[in-house]
């Protein structure tokens, strides 16, 4: 079963269902106030005015005939009058039982007040007693004509043109539903609707924002919300406020530990390794000299990890990537590792970065690939969609799909062989922190030698 398409924000949601439910309920009042209008018409008004006409009819009939058009005339202060002995040709009875010899009513020329009382006159013709009719013209000027022969069937066969018809104009008489209604009524809908969506965005606002400080928070960029709008927004606010502070405060007290921990190893090293060049057994001092190298290893890690987990840390500043990217590797290959960068664009790529930690990034990549993959290291530099694309392959066995996002987190080792190497799992930790300092990605991938891939996207700075 397919459902409904609804829109995706909140907003127009509430928008939708505060115009559905206007629309409904004045749907619901319209069906409600026509069908209690026709039954006034059927039931009520039906039979006062035929009331009205039977006491009309006898007030004329004591009435001399020559006396009855001044009569009426002067009654309806020259509003009405009687047309004596003739119904004019262009009126029509509406409603008249089958045994009535009358001609169907042509179309009505134009839409007016006669459309409204077609049934309010078939209801009175089904209520009046006799030969009492009431009829509708059917020119341009629209008038009522009630017949004032009343003989109660004695004269059944007497013919319309030879009754008496009380002629009564209805120009002053306005339809029930005028264009200005309409116009008013769609005005009130348009205003309704405005109403709704500023209603909507006033409730909404407040989970814009915060969704928004969430996204910045993830990014590494946290960012205070100002409580607004409704109570359970402000609240939500206000929760949202306080875990950031708790999370920054818990934050803190990691960077301190991990900070103070590596810079309190520092000593205990050094002298280690001064009594390590006091021993006269080669194969002591040569294993000694491995762990001490491998702690020294773990304890820069720790601190290349506090500080780029620091947003404070970073210094941004333009820098031309195509030719930073080449000293970088030649630094590598100078050195005799193989390093080399297969492929650049020609134009040039300038991004805002700090090129401190933005190299403590790739020697952190290279350095894993030299030390869990297989050689070569193949750097390549690409643009694409406003991001300038650095790709890191190796040939060795590469990560599988399911384990990459473990890879990414800290203190994860995929090798239990990283401990012999002074590997604490914070190499692509620290990598994957710095990108997204930059307001970049870093994802694992699988090279087509079968080795990992790192793509690194980086976005370029507006020239």
């Amino acid at each position: 079963m397919r459902r409904l398409p609804l829109p995706r924000s909140l907003s127009a949601r509430m928008v939708l269902l505060t115009l559905g439910t206007i629309l409904l309920v004045q749907a619901a009042t319209f069906t409600t106030v026509s069908y209690y209008r026709k039954k006034f018409t059927a039931d009520v008004a039906a039979e006062l005015t035929a009331t009205t006409i039977r006491t009309l009819q006898a007030s004329l009939a004591a009435i001399p005939a020559e006396q009855r058009a001044d009569f009426v005339k002067h009654a309806s202060r020259n509003e009405w009058r009687l047309w004596s002995r003739s119904l004019p040709s262009n009126a029509s009875v509406s409603g008249l039982r089958p045994h009535h010899h009358t001609r169907p009513p042509p179309p009505p020329v134009t839409k007016d007040i006669r459309e409204s009382l077609r049934l309010f006159v078939q209801e009175l013709n089904e209520r009046l007693e006799g030969n009492t009719r009431v009829a509708l013209s059917r020119g341009p000027e629209p008038r009522l004509y009630i017949s004032l022969l009343s003989d109660n069937g004695a004269n059944a066969d007497i013919s319309n043109s030879e009754r008496e018809w009380l002629v009564i104009p209805l120009d002053r008489v306005a339809p029930p539903v005028g264009t200005p209604v309409i116009v008013i009524w769609l005005t009130g809908m348009g205003l309704l609707l405005l109403m709704a969506a500023a209603f909507s965005w006033h409730i909404t606002r407040p989970l814009t924002r915060l969704a928004s400080a969430a996204d910045k928070f993830a990014a590494g960029q946290p960012q205070r919300v100002i409580p607004s709008g409704p109570r359970e927004t402000r609240v939500l606010a206000e929760r949202f406020n306080a875990m950031q502070d708790t999370l920054a405060e818990n934050s803190a007290v990691q960077r301190t530990l991990l900070a103070g921990l590596p810079h309190d190893l520092k000593g205990p090293l050094s002298r280690m390794w001064l009594r390590i060049e006091m021993v006269n057994d080669p194969t002591f001092q040569e294993g000694m000299r491995k762990d001490v190298q491998d702690m020294q290893r773990m304890v820069d890690q720790f601190i290349g990890f506090v500080r780029g987990s620091d947003p404070g840390s970073y210094h941004f500043s333009p820098m031309l990537l195509n030719a930073w990217l080449e000293e970088q590797v030649m630094a590598w290959e100078s050195a005799g590792s193989p390093v080399s960068l297969t492929s650049q664009p020609a134009q040039a790529l300038h991004v805002n970065a700090d090129a401190l930690s933005l190299g403590r990034l790739l020697d952190n990549l290279i350095s894993n690939a030299l030390n869990h993959g297989a050689p070569p290291v193949e750097l390549t530099l690409d643009e694409s969609d406003g991001f300038a694309v650095i790709t890191v392959t190796d040939h060795g066995p590469g990560i599988s799909p399911e384990r990459r996002a473990e890879a990414l987190r800290p203190f994860s080792r995929l090798d239990e062989a990283r401990t012999r190497t002074g590997s604490v799992g914070l190499g692509l930790a620290l990598a994957d922190t710095i990108a997204r300092a930059h307001q970049g990605t870093l994802t694992l991938g699988q090279a087509s030698s079968g080795g990992l891939q790192i793509v690194i996207r980086l976005p370029l700075k507006p020239t």
